[in-house]
């Protein structure tokens, strides 16, 4: 069998720089590339189609960063040869590019994990890395079948404005590293027709294609079936819906920037008397996490605790290891109390 000629990544990522040109990318991720122009940048690498097309795109469109691009791979140690290969076919691409690579492996993965799992172990290392690095900025290659995929597995457990308009092309998180992702503006599909016409290889994860994960159910077997019902462009539907919720939320976090129910850690009710009712639910799951306490508190218990604070009812929730306590119009959060009155008496 003749051998396969040997591929000129460099040459290739210029190829495909063409057929994925910058102008296209979302807009608030470019702005975003300039401002941190000249800091590390890390590129989250599996060996997909995605992330391979991001590295490449990058590599092309910002020659300058080159000497700062670092490829973070995390091998999850579940598909035995085929994870293994996916970690070398990373070392062969970043070696002729000249990109640093950092491969790290799930230590001690569950015999059988659920994605919920495996998506923590990914992010956990990611963390530690970017932490480990100093890098400020991560680069992720999430694109249109993403954002409808999604959408649709948070729907199915109820989610809000916000929930529903991740993944976001540009958000910076509390640890302070900012997540861009430039491919919102494409599908798919399209990623992979731009990679075959330069005629680039990918790795390919075979569990994408079994019913196992959820997310997997919804890419294989929901989406076909929404696409014929609808006989429209559901993917890009769904990539638009997410941009008008993204800036319905952003609308509604200035706002309640602008009435700033705060003092400290104290909750200022009566700033919020008459305001809509989802500022009163942002303003309370911001509380939460001014209070920066681990608790234990239900989907149920929140909203009760909403219904609570929103009558202006005068009430002691346990919290973790102390109370939540409404009087004379704030809420506050106390370590110790006497007594514990359930908010529903």
């Amino acid at each position: 069998m003749p051998r396969r000629p040997q591929i000129n990544w460099c040459f290739e990522a210029i190829r495909l720089g063409e057929l994925l040109p910058l102008q296209r990318a979302e807009p608030a991720v470019l702005m975003e590339a300039e401002r941190h122009g000249g800091e590390l940048w890390a590129v989250a690498l599996s060996g997909g189609a995605d992330s391979l097309a991001l590295l490449l795109w990058l590599w092309r469109h910002w020659p300058t960063q080159r000497g700062q691009l670092v490829a973070l791979h995390f091998n999850h140690r579940l598909r035995g040869r085929a994870a293994d290969r996916d970690a070398e076919f990373c070392r062969k691409v970043c070696r002729s590019l000249g990109v640093h690579l950092k491969i790290g492996k799930w230590v001690r993965p569950p015999r059988a994990p659920n994605e919920a799992q495996s998506r923590a172990a990914r992010q956990a290392y990611l963390g530690k890395e970017l932490e480990r690095l100093g890098a400020r900025v991560l680069w992720l290659a999430h694109q249109q079948d993403d954002v409808a995929e999604t959408m649709l597995m948070r729907l199915a457990r109820g989610s809000s404005a916000a929930g529903l308009a991740a993944p976001r092309p540009a958000c910076r998180l509390n640890d302070g590293v900012w997540r861009l992702r430039p491919f919102l503006t494409w599908k798919k599909a399209e990623l992979e027709m731009a990679l075959a016409e330069a005629r680039l290889p990918w790795q390919q994860d075979e569990t994408n294609f079994t019913g196992r994960f959820f997310r997997n159910r919804v890419r294989n077997e929901v989406i076909p079936l929404w696409l014929a019902a609808a006989q429209r462009d559901v993917v890009a539907g769904a990539a638009l819906t997410r941009r008008l919720l993204e800036e319905d939320d952003t609308a509604l976090e200035s706002w309640l920037a602008e009435i700033c129910p705060w003092r400290g850690k104290v909750l200022l009710l009566e700033k919020l008397v008459g305001k809509p009712r989802a500022l009163w639910r942002r303003a309370l799951r911001q509380w939460l996490l001014r209070i920066c306490v681990d608790t234990d508190l239900s989907r149920q218990g929140f909203e009760q605790l909403l219904s609570a604070v929103e009558k202006g009812r005068e009430m002691r929730l346990s919290i973790g290891e102390g109370f939540a306590v409404t009087v004379a119009g704030e809420l506050t959060w106390r370590r110790q109390w006497s007594q514990v009155i359930p908010i529903w008496d």
